[in-house]
């Protein structure tokens, strides 16, 4: 449980990092300097402390194995003690925000069911490549489906969760077998631990949350010149994302209109109501919590990209209110009034599907609010991270409502 005093130093973190004071901001949050009382006659807490946080490009195929080249480079932190600090991108903090930040790992998966090596072989090519812009560089997997030959087919982007990769991600959601009965093709961009040390991606950075610019321009660019190298259709460009992947996905939509026709978001939040880290972790509660001030976060933001939006309402680790505060983002196209459907998965759970149309009569917003899941890709496979093989299957209902839409 969050105290007031760790409460006061997320708030007063926040201050400061919007006042452009990041040294303040990360020595408040290592622990390294006295907080001050707000006003004159306060009371300062015991243990309370303040801080005095379209590009030319290049890509390349790779033949051997790159993904994770990072990962193998990087040495784990040792084993932390009650006081130890985690480092988050560039900032460090307290082991007792780290709890909070890491349940971005949280999920369905327990050590027992670990994941396998690798994704589960499949008829057509999986690739590993390195893709290089003015904003940066990732790898990437791109799985091509056996049916290729050389037609026009639709893109589509899959962004991993915290602490997962390509494959794993490909496993968990069984998209690559999907999609050689579907006939498109699916990019996976690889978050490197260089860039954040959970490889989440980094949702919650103002300099991650703009058009031509920082991890959006890294993706956007990666995804164009896999459809110039390979003439896919760039009409029917999708994009889709697990928890932060979810709400790195949002954010494409957002300042990339007009390159998506579509957007996943599952298990994610909001585009533009968090600029820090403890502005994240307010966020992942729903807004409501400590660190949340009260109330929900409002970032202005709106799309009118079609959305399908996947929720557990049991995910203690992305409060589910943020399910309806995405959808808030989606509704400039949508008509009034849904459709509200009650359906339940064989031997899995029931769910609540709420469609929106837009003015022509087509599905522009679905939202699935699935009843007794957590925080894992619904449907998923447990060879996967963070699945939950009790359903529904987003995986199938995403590229089902994918390729409902087709921009102009």
């Amino acid at each position: 449980m969050i105290d007031a005093t760790m409460t006061k130093r997320m708030e007063e973190a926040t201050r400061l990092t919007r006042a452009g004071k990041l040294n303040e901001a990360m020595a408040l949050l290592q622990g390294t300097t006295p907080v001050a009382p707000a006003r004159r006659g306060e009371e300062t807490p015991d243990n309370a402390y303040q801080g005095g946080n379209t590009f030319d490009s290049t890509y390349q195929v790779i033949d051997e194995e790159v993904i994770d080249e990072e990962v193998r480079a990087s040495k784990p932190e040792p084993a932390e003690s009650p006081t130890a600090a985690f480092s988050t991108g560039d900032i460090k903090m307290p082991a007792a925000w780290r709890d909070k930040w890491m349940k971005f790992r949280g999920g369905m998966a327990q050590p027992e069911q670990a994941p396998s090596a690798s994704e589960e072989p499949q008829p057509g090519a999986f690739t590993a490549g390195r893709f290089t812009n003015a904003a940066g560089t990732r790898d990437y997997k791109l799985y091509i489906p056996s049916g290729y030959n050389g037609q026009a087919l639709p893109l589509v982007v899959m962004l991993h969760g915290c602490t997962q990769n390509p494959d794993d991600f490909a496993a968990g959601t069984d998209m690559n077998r999907l999609v050689e009965e579907q006939l498109c093709c699916v990019l996976y961009p690889a978050q490197p631990m260089t860039a954040n040390s959970s490889k989440c991606w980094n949702w919650f950075k103002v300099e991650d949350q703009q058009r031509e610019g920082g991890e959006p321009a890294i993706i956007a660019g990666m995804a164009r010149q896999i459809i110039d190298t390979h003439g896919l259709d760039d009409s029917r460009v999708y994009v889709a994302g697990l928890s932060a992947g979810a709400a790195m996905a949002t954010t494409l939509a957002m300042t990339y209109p007009d390159l998506f026709a579509a957007v996943c978001v599952h298990s994610g939040l909001p585009h533009g109501v968090a600029q820090s880290l403890p502005d994240a972790l307010g966020a992942m509660q729903g807004g409501t919590g400590p660190l949340g001030g009260g109330k929900a976060k409002e970032s202005g933001w709106a799309s009118e990209v079609p959305a399908i939006i996947f929720h557990g309402d049991r995910d203690t680790t992305v409060h589910p209110s943020n399910a309806d505060r995405v959808a808030a983002q989606y509704t400039k196209s949508r008509q009034a009034g849904a459709k509200v459907e009650q359906g339940k998965v064989a031997n899995g759970h029931a769910y609540t599907r709420t469609t929106h149309h837009n003015a022509k009569g087509k599905p522009s917003l679905e939202q699935w609010q699935i009843h007794g899941a957590g925080h894992a890709w619904s449907g998923g496979s447990a060879k996967g991270s963070y699945t939950d093989p009790k359903g529904p299957d987003a995986t199938k209902e995403m590229l089902r409502f994918f390729f409902q839409h087709q921009k102009a």
